[in-house]
């Protein structure tokens, strides 16, 4: 059984991405106008969090999957011309380096084989001075034996420890005051501004 679809498509995993995560993302400081939302599900989620609490006028969301693109793209459409939904690997953003002041990460890397690349591209297609609004899971609640049994995900998932190493090794500064740290280290939410 894999409960993984289940969840990520459900309404209740996007009130809790639009209510609490990017209520608290906004509260500890992300913003930015031009936007890249990797990840963005069927429901759009990234790139209606980053339109409605983290100033972005202009998003581009992504996704690996067709099938999440083309639901994305209906779930947008109200909020116009303000976002393109198309598809692209989290590893190869088809953007130019530093032409983006903000990149929304909401439970994407934790779903990428090579998270590190991820974390990479991140910083690549970001200005010096722009944003990574990122939430998360860690191996802390994906290794768990229960989880594991209802849901699929790559192995070798990342701690704390290991996201922020990678966030710092990448070209990330990630102050105390703008990482949270929830359910003894498996709920993780930040923002990191880019060296």
């Amino acid at each position: 059984m894999d409960g993984t679809r289940l969840w990520v498509d459900s309404r209740a995993r996007y009130e809790i991405g639009l209510r609490e995560e990017g209520a608290t993302l906004a509260r500890l400081g992300a913003h930015g106008q031009r936007c890249l939302d990797v990840g963005t599900g069927r429901r759009g989620l990234g790139a209606r969090v980053a339109v409605t609490a983290l100033g972005a006028t202009e998003v581009l969301a992504l996704d690996l999957h067709q099938a999440s693109v083309e639901a994305a793209r209906r779930a947008l459409a109200d909020l116009g011309d303000r976002v393109v939904v198309q598809r692209a690997d989290a590893t190869a953003l088809p953007v130019g380096a530093g032409t983006q002041d903000l990149v929304v990460s909401l439970h994407t890397l934790h779903h990428v084989v090579d998270w590190r690349a991820a974390v990479v591209e991140y910083a690549r297609v970001l200005r010096p001075g722009g944003q990574l609004a990122y939430a998360e899971l860690t191996s802390r609640v994906l290794d768990d034996r229960w989880f594991r049994l209802v849901s699929r995900h790559p192995a070798d998932r990342f701690t704390e420890d290991e996201l922020l190493e990678c966030l710092e090794g990448a070209g990330f500064d990630v102050p105390a005051r703008r990482h949270r740290s929830r359910v003894g280290g498996r709920w993780l939410l930040g923002v990191a501004t880019r060296r």
